[in-house]
């Protein structure tokens, strides 16, 4: 009974390894045929680790048959690290064609870091051209006031390569984009009128070159062109005109300010007049009784009395053809 069961346990075993062979037989040939040999074992092994190997033996072959001799361990490390290995092994390749000095570390600490490493090698040989400001970003030009107060809008086409050394930590294409901006503006405010700049838009381009724009960034620039000037608004002028009116209103302000306090003293004036004639009414209003105590006690007698009335009786009259006559000059 018990060597039973043992035949029987020695035939499924057998079952398995003949089928886990079968399972991988094709991949194991594949690589024994193209050159890039890969041991039964270890295949099966990176099953046992959740590695696929179809990606690694894929990848193995494909570096083999372009001339690089990548170990497997390497790849599965990148596997497992959640790393992209077939793209980083055409990497290696298209970067071995060209002559582009890249490691496998290199490439894949590129992958890792979210970078595409094979269009990064792709830009290595092909130049990129990165339209400056991005069109699909808002404004399709950067706008900058020389210093004759009128608006220039420039859009450039600035031509970079990659720099796979700094590729890893380097700014992307969003910050040279900034800076070229940045560097079209400056150019465009130092230069004394806009024309210029619409005479040599060149100078432009000079300007921007001249500051290192590409320093801690992944790319190299090349050049840069600028594509279009076109003429904006007169910005100058129309501060010109805001401050012109912001002063009007001040002068307005003050203008009021003085009439107010115009008026308020001519009212404060008014008020004086009010009172002095109204002292003058109460010292009127005295002379009466003084003229009666003056007839009482003696020292006034009745043909003094008329000459003051006489008095006063002339004084009113001169006051009033005074007064006519001041209308009549009014008229005229």
């Amino acid at each position: 009974m018990a060597k039973g069961l043992g035949v029987f346990l020695l035939v499924v075993l057998g079952l398995v390894v003949l089928g886990t062979v079968l399972r991988f037989f094709g991949l194991w040939f594949r690589a024994l045929l193209s050159g890039a040999r890969v041991g039964m074992l270890n295949i099966i092994g990176m099953a046992l680790r959740k590695v696929n190997p179809a990606v690694i033996v894929n990848s193995r072959i494909m570096a083999v048959k372009a001339g690089l001799d990548i170990p497997t361990n390497e790849m599965e490390a990148h596997y497992l690290a959640g790393g992209n290995v077939i793209r980083v092994i055409q990497a290696l390749i298209a970067a071995s064609k060209a002559n582009i000095p890249l490691t496998f570390p290199q490439a894949a600490a590129i992958d890792l870091a979210g970078r595409d490493v094979l269009d990064a090698v792709r830009t290595c040989v092909t130049p990129k051209v990165i339209d400056c400001p991005d069109p699909t970003k808002g404004p399709g030009t950067v706008s900058a006031v020389a210093k004759d107060g009128i608006q220039l809008k420039a859009k450039a086409r600035v031509t970079v390569r990659m720099n796979i050394e700094r590729l890893v930590g380097g700014a992307t294409e969003e910050t040279i984009i900034a800076r070229v901006g940045e560097g079209i503006v400056s150019a465009i405010g130092s230069s004394e009128t806009h024309k210029e700049v619409l005479e040599n838009p060149d100078v432009i381009s000079k300007t921007v070159l001249d500051k290192g724009l590409d320093a801690g960034t992944a790319f190299e620039i090349l050049s840069i062109d600028i594509a279009d000037v076109d003429v904006g608004e007169n910005i100058g002028a129309r501060l010109q005109i805001k401050q012109a009116e912001a002063d009007k209103q001040i002068a307005q302000a003050r203008a009021e300010q003085r009439r107010a306090m115009a008026v308020a003293l001519e009212q404060e004036m008014k008020a004086k007049i009010a009172e002095m004639q109204a002292k003058l009414v109460e010292a009127e209003a005295e002379v009466p009784k003084a003229i009666a105590e003056a007839f009482r006690k003696g020292q006034l007698g009745i043909m003094d009395y008329y000459r003051l009335k006489n008095i006063q009786a002339d004084t009113r009259m001169r006051e009033s053809i005074a007064g006519e006559g001041k209308k009549e000059r009014e008229k005229k």
